[in-house]
């Protein structure tokens, strides 16, 4: 059986909201593995549904750029978080962000291939970045997007500075529209607010990958197994389960974070009628700085002795 860590007891605590104990049972019978014991908890009703952390496990800055009906957000890692806060790390990001901007880039790859304003591409700045500064880093992720007509709303959380694109949590919020610009600013900041502290899946219930809900499935039903009931029932709950989950997932369908009752969708259509046109939410962005990324533990005191040559 794989060791038990306190590191992993805490994360598992973090993540769930369940008692010490409780999170040491779950890793004990999933073999240490944190996801799995989240599913764990969840099925045996001890914990509520699976909570995204905000904790990240990179180092580094998101930079967004915005122009009118058009806006980008870049993802930038570093190894610690000093480095996130060099003038020139914090120059790179802003630039990669622009070019990408300019570039309609969509991927990681060819934003680095893309010509730089100083000469060079953006990937040979980055090769530049890693010789001065002295420290690895890493253009992770490039997203693109943009409406015909309208507005995309660029927002950012835990900025660097107040005001700066530039900062932890990047959001890109894509409203199309006839009305002004200036009307739809208000809008989509208050969206781009809700998307930073709400963490949805996507747009619309159905645009849910399929792994997400089979998981979510997979753990409704051993959950409704226990009460006990009949298969007919049982298969009626997992499904209500799994519909509740979608709902509270999909960004149209989750319910405001500033009022705590109306839908999405519905403050946009409330909008719509106070401006008097009709206005779409096509499309999201959030990209919060290391998520997906699995940090490596280090032991301090094994560092300061390596580094001592002990």
């Amino acid at each position: 059986m794989a060791e038990i860590t306190a590191a992993a007891v805490k994360e598992l605590r973090e993540r769930s909201g369940a008692g010490m104990m409780d999170c040491k049972k779950a890793l004990a019978e999933t073999n240490g593995d944190v996801e799995a014991a989240v599913d764990w908890l969840r099925a045996k009703g001890l914990a509520a549904a699976q909570k995204k952390s905000s904790r990240t496990a990179a180092e580094g800055l998101v930079a967004v750029a915005v122009e009118g009906t058009r806006g980008v957000a870049v993802e930038v890692n570093s190894e610690t978080d000093f480095v996130a806060k060099n003038d020139q790390f914090q120059g790179f990001a802003r630039t990669a962000a622009e070019v990408a901007l300019t570039g309609a880039i969509n991927d990681a790859e060819a934003l680095k291939a893309a010509p730089h304003p100083d000469g060079g591409t953006i990937g040979d700045a980055l090769v530049t970045n890693v010789a001065t500064i002295g420290e690895n880093q890493q253009l992770r992720r490039v997203k693109y997007v943009s409406v015909p007509q309208g507005l995309v709303v660029g927002y950012m959380h835990n900025a660097v500075e107040p005001g700066a694109l530039l900062g932890k949590i990047g959001v890109l919020v894509a409203l199309e529209s006839a009305a002004p610009a200036d009307k739809l600013a208000d809008l989509g900041k208050q969206i781009a607010m809700h998307i930073a502290a709400a963490f949805p899946v996507a747009l619309k219930a159905e645009d849910i990958p399929a792994e997400i809900l089979d998981r979510e499935r997979k753990v409704a039903a051993e959950k409704a197994a226990e009460s006990g009931k009949p298969a007919e029932i049982v298969a009626k709950m997992v499904d209500g389960a799994v519909a509740k989950f979608a709902k509270e997932q999909a960004l149209l369908s989750q319910i405001f974070v500033m009022d705590n009752k109306t839908p999405i969708a519905e403050v946009v259509a409330r909008a719509a009628k106070e401006i008097g046109s009709p206005i779409a939410l096509t499309d999201y962005v959030r990209f919060q700085l290391g998520e997906g990324i699995e940090k490596e533990e280090k032991d301090f005191a094994a560092e300061v002795a390596a580094a001592a040559g002990v």
